[in-house]
């Protein structure tokens, strides 16, 4: 055991080394070689230094950047950096999300491809993982001017996907307007309809009912999972929910579905509590139709809510926490207020939302802690159905889709259950779902040979 942590620490040191500045990417590596000892002890093929085999997976399999020129309503020309990472295609066709956002850098790219990777596996539906983006911003911008930008990106995203190489899909500031422009420059540059190119797609020309519930959907039943092995459940219980955007609208809803009392949402501005519960039909009304702020919710709500600028919605003593805006919004401190507040679960609907320090908080408290990588992949999950509704040109009904979903969300909760059981850490979500990717992985990647 003392061999395979040595190795680990020299290939982390190694991997920092080799990408430098990437702090995002170090950590996501971090947190899932922290976890392989046990299973490079019991399996030294995954540790033979002739295989390289951690080596090659924290090495993606290709990066790709380029320029994002566009023209503002104004006729200002403005260019952005536009990143496709495809990290590793053992298991099929690289899948994972784009993100439109000022913070996006390729070290953040990198950090949700690796992520994806172990996601996917999880999901056993026959995906690789990767992710790519942006560092446009397109709030404040037009639908014209988002079109344009959406058209200019394509142009050359288009010559590295395709339904058998590379699947994108939404992520942060890319929902159904922008998949829309997307696909319709890609159609247009190919002159053929490929719906299983891109996921996310409005239902009407190819996409699957409840894509855009998904994560938030699955991230809730995870938790219900988590719960419900310690005897509990989520009927009754108050939430905190992080975000306003659709991971948290739709964690909302399906907490409301399950008799939970959503009680916060928030944006980069600060959060809104309310009393009586979020009135979710307000919420969607201000976020997805008008695109407003929190606020502005806060303000048309009435005396039950009340908006707390510059403020951490873990503040608000609830049963269970969903952090469901981006990375590393949950701290230290925010593990504490929380435990003190007598939360009971914790599951993760953004990618990596909880720093390691805020992680190690929760589970000495002996709090249910659901990682990003088990918790929110029913959006990927759906993605893939997608991909299987293209391929045989098929429509399925919602419902069907939903069953599909809770199915899959059930088979990823056991599944990272018993391989933490199995390594000899019970209820530790975060080393079986690290693990249980990792092996799934690492079986492929042996079985194909050195490429």
């Amino acid at each position: 055991m003392k061999d395979s942590k040595d190795r680990l620490e020299a290939l982390r040191v190694g991997i920092e080394r080799r990408n430098p500045a990437q702090p995002e990417f170090h950590q996501a590596v971090r947190e899932v070689l922290d976890t392989l000892a046990p299973v490079f002890a019991a399996r030294p093929e995954y540790a033979d230094p002739a295989a390289a085999l951690v080596e090659r997976l924290t090495e993606p399999e290709r990066q790709i950047v380029f320029r994002v020129p566009w023209q503002d309503d104004r006729g200002r020309v403005h260019v952005n950096r536009g990143y496709r990472v495809e990290f590793n295609s053992a298991l099929g066709p690289y899948k994972g999300g784009l993100r439109f956002h000022p913070s996006v850098d390729i070290g953040v790219v990198k950090f949700l491809g690796f992520e994806q990777i172990f996601k996917n596996a999880l999901t056993g539906l026959g995906i690789g993982g990767g992710k790519g983006g942006s560092d446009f911003d397109p709030r404040g911008r037009s639908d014209a001017e988002v079109m344009r930008f959406c058209q200019s990106f394509m142009t050359e995203l288009h010559r590295h996907i395709g339904e058998h190489t590379d699947v994108p899909a939404g992520d942060i500031g890319v929902g159904g307007r922008e998949i829309g422009y997307l696909f319709g420059q890609y159609r247009r540059i190919t002159n053929r309809w490929e719906a299983g190119v891109l996921t996310g797609k409005g239902q009407g020309w190819g996409g699957s009912a409840i894509r855009p519930q998904a994560t938030g959907y699955g991230s809730v039943l995870f938790a219900a999972e988590m719960l419900g092995v310690r005897g509990g459940s989520l009927d009754g219980l108050t939430a905190v929910v992080s975000g306003s955007g659709n991971v948290a609208l739709y964690t909302v809803e399906k907490l409301q579905q399950l008799g939970a009392n959503p009680l916060t949402c928030s944006d980069s501005h600060g959060y809104v509590v309310d009393d009586k519960g979020i009135d979710l039909a307000l919420l969607k009304q201000v976020k997805e139709v008008e695109r407003g702020r929190v606020s502005e919710y806060a303000a048309r709500r009435g005396s039950s809510a009340r908006f707390v600028p510059g403020g951490r919605v873990w503040e608000v003593p609830a049963d269970i926490a969903f952090p469901s805006a981006t990375q590393n919004e949950l701290d230290a401190q925010d593990a504490r207020t929380l435990v003190a507040g007598g939360v009971k679960a914790v599951s993760e609907g953004a990618n990596m939302p909880t720093t390691p320090e805020a992680v190690r908080i929760l589970q000495e408290a002996g709090v249910a802690f659901g990682p990003g990588k088990a918790a929110n992949a029913g959006g990927v999950a759906v993605s893939a159905l997608e991909m299987s509704q293209n391929a045989g040109r098929a429509a399925w009904s919602a419902q069907r889709v939903e069953d599909e979903l809770a199915a899959i969300m059930r088979s990823i909760h056991a599944v990272v259950h018993e391989t933490a059981e199995r390594y000899g850490a019970p209820g530790d979500y975060v080393t079986g779902a690290n693990i249980a990717g990792f092996e799934r992985v690492a079986d492929a990647m042996l079985a194909q040979g050195v490429i």
